[in-house]
């Protein structure tokens, strides 16, 4: 192919195969170098074992992850004029999936928006911003200017940028860990690292510099929803309330009661803040305490109607196993405890947990407690947060909803 200026990669079989169906990684063990290697960071051009043009991505020799391609079109040039198609392409997707909804959303989901280790999330005025390529990280400068552009020149305000680079996967990629606003030449560095948003007509307060990820799981957003038509008049239990997200949406769907429940004292504190600012005092009561000792203490019937929400409880295959036991325990005790005709809304967010295998576990579950689960919807995450089928890790979030008969 012709010379572009770029260093040039030959990969394994294996990797060619995975580039042609459309994955954008390339690990270590499928790269042969020719020549010079590339400088960390830098583009570099991927090529088959007998000089076929495969792509084009950023390398860097302390990742696993050798190179993440960022375009498969030998005549793209990449400059900010580039990457600012890219941003529009992206935030053009949102405000349609999103139905102009995007006042608080996913604009760029990494790999599904081929900006692979990017992620920018959109509170309000404010853009929380993850990077853990080091290519991208190289040139946020042109990057964050685009992001800017894009989203003003449609007329969105926007009052700053943060990032949210406190992860010890930017270690793995020969990158520091840290937080803080990123300074924009047009704008003053915010005041607050708090901003309010509303999703779904409900009001939360978002601590982006603490709270988990970027400060808010936009994901579940629909599915909150989808939890708010079936609440009312029930008895809610919600189990790793966070920030009592769904809590709020079964208290604004009319639910009778609702117990909203986490281990961690500052998320119930901002839960209890969520609470008193849409005025569900006298709904929503709220609960330090480690959900899988909670259940065992509780007594049948209490609830007719059990929101299951926990954390990633594996972050590898290694683990996937145990995970399932813990995912099995707290749906087991949860189907012991439901009322027949009571309801279950369960999940996972870890893409190492495959749909078959979640499911696999349910019907465990279900078979222990001797109930039969009716199916309502089966759902994943909101469509900001898009699934590329040839990127199997962004299909990570199982959601389901049950009545138990």
């Amino acid at each position: 192919m012709k010379d572009r200026g770029y260093r040039q990669i030959i990969v394994t079989k294996k990797a060619e195969a995975s580039v042609a169906n459309g994955h954008p990684w390339i690990y270590d063990t499928e790269v042969s170098l020719v020549g010079e290697a590339p400088e960390d960071g830098k583009l570099a051009d991927v090529l088959s074992g007998k000089g076929r043009y495969l792509g084009t991505g950023f390398y860097n020799s302390h990742s696993k992850i050798r190179v993440r391609l960022i375009s498969r079109n030998a005549n793209d040039v990449f400059n900010q004029e580039f990457f600012e198609r890219r941003i529009r392409y992206a935030w053009e997707y949102r405000k349609t999936v999103m139905n102009g909804d995007t006042d608080c959303c996913r604009i760029i989901f990494g790999e599904a928006d081929q900006f692979p280790g990017l992620t920018v999330d959109r509170f309000g005025g404010i853009l929380v911003t993850q990077t853990l390529s080091l290519g991208f990280e190289k040139i946020k400068p042109m990057l964050f200017a685009a992001l800017y552009k894009v989203l003003t020149e449609d007329g969105q305000k926007i009052d700053g940028i943060y990032e949210r680079n406190d992860v010890a996967i930017r270690e793995l990629e020969g990158l520091k860990q840290g937080k803080g606003f990123y300074l924009l030449p047009s704008l003053p560095i915010p005041k607050s690292t708090e901003t309010e948003i509303t999703e779904n007509g409900i009001q939360y307060l978002v601590d982006f510099e603490n709270g988990q990820k970027t400060g808010f799981f936009l994901d579940q957003k629909y599915n909150r929803l989808a939890v708010s038509r079936l609440a009312k008049g029930k008895r809610v239990l919600d189990c790793f309330t966070h920030t009592g997200s769904f809590a709020l949406n079964a208290a604004k769907g009319g639910a009778q009661h609702v117990h909203a429940v986490d281990i961690s004292e500052e998320a119930i504190a901002m839960t209890r803040e969520n609470v008193r600012r849409n005025g569900f005092e006298n709904v929503i009561d709220c609960e330090t305490a480690n959900v899988f000792d909670l259940l065992p203490t509780l007594q049948p019937n209490q609830y007719d109607f059990i929101i299951l929400d926990p954390p990633a409880f594996t972050k590898s295959r290694r683990t996937v196993e145990k995970a399932a036991r813990g995912y099995k325990e707290i749906n087991l005790r949860a189907m012991k405890l439901l009322p027949r005709g009571g309801y279950l809304a369960t999940c996972s967010c870890s893409h190492f947990m495959p749909d078959p295998l979640f499911c696999k576990m349910l019907h465990a579950a279900a078979a222990d407690a001797q109930v039969s689960l009716r199916q309502i919807e089966a759902r994943q995450q909101a469509p900001d947060h898009p699934v590329l089928w040839n990127v199997p890790e962004t299909d990570y979030l199982k959601f389901y909803l049950f009545q138990v008969v």
